[in-house]
């Protein structure tokens, strides 16, 4: 392998024109790295794998389930992925991996195959019909899962300097995607590919990406005090790992969407357990702990982030722009289950958290706008949002942006539900 090339990539890209060549490969980079014949390899296209692949394989052993995560550039970027050991010690429930790999541009982990289902396919069911018991149910796993992941915030949560922050693998996850791997020059990253110099249709508009990124946002009749330009132009200087330093850190999972907790249903109900955590780390900045959890199980549901397609049938959205003003006017909501985790999150992990912090002199004035620079990130930089890039089309596309507005700016005046989510978490 040449020092900037990596396999993963080369098998994901090969995975996406679906031809017959990613299996084999990865078949290939098994045997390479563990001595493993991997027969009957089969990888799961789904609507989750926005940044990763996963899939199946047998074995003379058994089966086997393997995922793995592949960022652009990660040869050149900080921290280490895949510190299962972490969350164990902690005592969080994480299921361990058979066979680990974390060379540059091979991440990958192997588990032995089981039969639960992702959380995400549970909740999924419940965004298209919602069954109040099954709902129940599954807010009460999400519940228990919160107070565990909140008792080890409060047990692990310790000042940490801008050396031990900078070197946690979630900043791939935010700042290092708003910038260059290689230079550190700004914009880059997927923030210059995604978007800069590009064109963006919407349902009644088509916008440059100078009129998008400088255009005063109005949603549902709701005006934001800031546009998407200055919202990445915060989130590089506020997000600066260095600088997150400020409010501590713990040992957290990371990227804990629901894709990646397996949902077990037990006698005694179901109960949650992480796996890939390729992010988890012991010095990560508490503000960024929850974030990818909070928009990735709530605000990217139902529909529009990852099943774009169904969004734009079930959904009504309008845009219109004049004068430098974009009003964007869509039905999308919430539904039950989402508003119920939010809740959860809002009261078993959030507000413990944040009151934590204050307690220990580690909550930073702008606490609430590093949250929401955060969220801001999730949708904008997880995928490219504009339609006709990939999945999105311009009803989801303008869902995307009105979200990622809403999560990013407060209101200038009114509230919305994301406002009213922070007001509940707020320390006393």
């Amino acid at each position: 392998m040449t020092q900037f090339s990596s396999r993963t990539a080369d098998i994901r890209a090969a995975a996406k024109h679906d031809d017959g060549r990613a299996e084999p490969m990865l078949a290939v980079l098994l045997a390479d790295l563990f001595g493993i014949e991997a027969r009957n390899v089969a990888i799961n296209r789904d609507q989750y794998s926005l940044n990763s692949l996963n899939g199946f394989f047998d074995t003379l052993e058994g089966a086997f389930f393997f995922k793995f995560h592949q960022e652009e550039g990660e040869e050149q970027m900080s921290g280490e992925y895949y510190r299962a050991d972490i969350l164990a010690r902690a005592g969080l429930p994480v299921d361990q991996a058979v066979y680990t790999s974390t060379l540059p541009g091979e991440q990958i982990l192997v588990y032995r195959r089981r039969t639960d289902p992702r959380f995400s396919d549970v909740l999924r069911a419940l965004d298209l019909e919602d069954h109040p018991g099954r709902r129940a149910a599954a807010v009460a796993a999400e519940a228990d899962l919160s107070d565990r992941v909140t008792e080890v915030y409060r047990k692990t949560l310790h000042p940490i300097t801008g050396e031990q922050s900078s070197s946690e693998p979630i900043h791939r996850l935010f700042f290092e995607r708003l910038i260059d791997p290689a230079t550190g020059a700004y914009p880059g990253g997927r923030l210059k590919s995604f978007y800069v110099g590009q064109s963006f249709e919407f349902p009644g508009a088509t916008l440059s990406w100078t009129e998008l990124s400088s255009a005063r946002i109005i949603v549902n009749g709701i005006a934001y005090r800031h546009g998407i330009g200055e919202l990445f132009d915060l989130a590089n200087q506020r997000l600066n790992p260095a600088r997150l330093a400020d409010a501590g850190g713990v040992v957290a999972h990371g990227d804990a969407h629901n894709a990646n907790v397996w949902y077990s249903d037990g006698q005694g109900g179901p109960t949650l357990s992480f796996f890939d955590p390729a992010f988890a780390g012991e010095h990560v900045p508490a503000l960024l702990a929850e974030v990818k959890t909070t928009f990735h199980n709530v605000i990217a549901h139902p529909l529009w982030l990852y099943d774009p397609e169904q969004a734009a049938r079930r959904y009504t959205t309008t845009v219109a722009y004049r004068d430098g003003t974009l009003a964007i006017e869509t039905d999308w909501a919430l539904t039950p289950v989402r508003e119920d985790l939010l809740r959860v999150k809002a009261e078993r992990t959030w507000r413990p958290l944040l009151q934590d912090l204050k307690d220990r002199d580690l909550l930073p004035e702008d606490w609430r706008q590093v949250i929401r620079l955060g969220l801001f990130l999730c949708p904008t930089l997880v995928m490219n949002l504009r339609a006709g890039s990939g999945r999105h089309n311009p009803v989801s596309s303008a869902i995307g942006f009105a979200n990622a507005v809403r999560v990013g700016s407060e209101p200038s005046a009114g509230t919305d539900f994301v406002a009213e989510f922070l007001d509940s978490i707020g320390p006393r």
